[in-house]
């Protein structure tokens, strides 16, 4: 008898400590750096409790847990006193005597650093990441690497304590490696050259450099002179360098084209900073399959960080109206980048000398789109709404208003629509009239707005759209 008893409690035993311990089933969950009432720790805490219990009706599978995250300004600091890429840009263009610095990158280079302190100049993104691929031509990825590990070591402007490969903000370090404890498959989904980012974040953060994504150079192997890819066989004695040329931004809408073409699945979270991360969050929560959601930082500490809370409620309250979720850098983080880091001065800095001749180097840097006088560019978009086959409209008035909306939102980080009639005499004599809608578009180039334009050219069955560029003087006006 003794024996059996024996054998069943063995037994007994043996399936208790099969069975996984509390501890085990409960999920990772945000507690170190966020503070003690912040809204959105307690928001993703509850989203993360959901979708990993399997009981839950919100449940997501380990394959499709997948999460998006922009980096400057969500993950990292961007505001020593631009984000990490363009410093290293400046850096190097100012300072590396590289054959490749033409005079045209050396003033993409030195406006930067004489914004230290100030705004970033209108138009930089575009700017710089054409100068860089100019600057950088040429160099092969371990030679990049080497000098943004160089650069990772230097200190951060505009503050103390705290040097450039450590500017993460301490609350989405931890989020990020909450998400991976839950089995969460992350992306960095950036406008950063990608290969620059898998330097930057090594050893930081830990996912391989394939879920990397962002603006791309161009390649070319070192003995393949001007013979196309197509045509070339790399040799063994090739290395790949950066070619010198640049196909565009990684931003708005181009983020979402990346996930579709580069992860092939819809993420279930969505993590950004700025209208150039809006496209990827509203595709993230939009027709879902799962319990989906986004959420975008918003620098509004200017005591800890360089932020502004000025006009931070107005952000916050269009972001919620859209269905994302706010990150206050303010309200929500206990600490940013950790004790013994303070917030300093930033510094105008010293206008780098004047170098020898450059070389003939002489691909051309895109002009930003402003006048010296006026500033920028107002774009004006007249979109028709009748079939260019039939003369009827496609859609109702109603529903063309929805459907240009929702293409605006997906390309541009705002936009102002107005409805007006046009009409025309016909080649057949007949007066045709028209339902017209009327886009003002800011802050934007010609590529983004073209971009939209073939989308509303297909949707609507147009045979074009005119668009009218003007100079204008751009200012958000306050009495305050």
């Amino acid at each position: 008898m003794m024996k059996k008893i024996s054998a069943l409690l063995i037994l007994l035993l043996l399936c208790l400590a099969a069975l996984p311990t509390l501890a085990e089933n409960e999920p990772a969950l945000l507690s170190e750096y966020w503070t003690e009432d912040s809204a959105a720790a307690e928001s993703l805490n509850a989203y993360l409790l959901a979708v990993t219990d399997e009981a839950s009706p919100d449940y997501i599978p380990v394959p499709d847990r997948i999460a998006v995250f922009d980096l400057d300004g969500t993950l990292m600091c961007e505001t020593y006193p631009f984000c990490f890429e363009y410093m290293v840009f400046a850096d190097y263009a100012l300072n590396s005597g590289s054959n490749t610095i033409t005079d045209e990158v050396r003033a993409v280079a030195q406006e930067i650093m004489d914004a230290a302190g100030g705004d970033k100049p209108s138009g930089m993104s575009t700017r710089q990441a054409a100068a860089g691929a100019i600057a950088y031509r040429g160099m092969t990825m371990e030679e990049l690497a080497e000098m943004v590990c160089a650069f990772k070591d230097s200190e951060a402007m505009g503050f103390s304590g705290l040097k450039r490969g450590e500017a993460y903000y301490k609350p989405m370090l931890e989020l990020f490696d909450k998400l991976l404890e839950n089995e969460f498959t992350v992306y960095i989904v950036t406008a950063t050259e990608r290969n620059i980012v898998r330097e930057v974040i090594r050893g930081t953060l830990n996912i391989p450099p394939a879920h990397v994504i962002g603006t791309e150079y161009g390649y070319a192997a070192t003995s393949q002179g001007e013979t196309a890819d197509a045509d070339y066989t790399f040799q063994p004695a090739d290395q790949i360098v950066f070619d010198g040329s640049y196909d565009g931004e990684n931003a708005k809408t181009s983020k979402v084209d990346a996930i579709v073409r580069e992860i092939g699945q819809q993420p279930v979270l969505a993590f950004g900073n700025s209208s150039g991360d809006l496209a990827m969050e509203i595709y993230t929560i939009s027709n879902n399959p799962y319990r989906s959601a986004a959420y975008m930082v918003v620098a509004d500490d200017e005591e800890r960080e360089y932020g502004s809370a000025d006009g931070a409620a107005e952000k916050k309250a269009s972001y919620e109206s859209m269905g994302i979720g706010v990150i206050s850098m303010r309200d929500d983080f206990a600490t940013i980048y950790g004790g013994g880091v303070q917030k300093t001065e930033i510094v105008q800095a010293v206008k780098a000398p004047a170098a020898e001749e450059a070389p003939a180097v002489t691909e051309p840097i895109p002009a930003a789109e402003e006048t010296e006088e006026t500033g920028s560019l107002q774009y004006v978009m007249y979109l028709g709404t009748n079939d260019k086959d039939t003369d009827k409209p496609v859609f109702t008035q109603a529903e063309a208003m929805e459907n240009a909306r929702a293409v605006l939102i997906r390309h541009f980080g705002g936009y102002t629509i107005q409805e007006a009639h046009g009409g025309w005499i016909g080649d057949d004599g007949m007066v045709y009239q028209e339902y017209t809608l009327v886009i003002y578009l800011s802050d934007t180039t010609e590529d983004q707005v073209h971009a939209a334009a073939d989308e509303l050219i297909r949707l609507f069955n147009q045979s074009s759209i005119l668009i009218q560029a003007t100079p204008t003087k751009t200012e958000f006006y306050s009495t305050n």
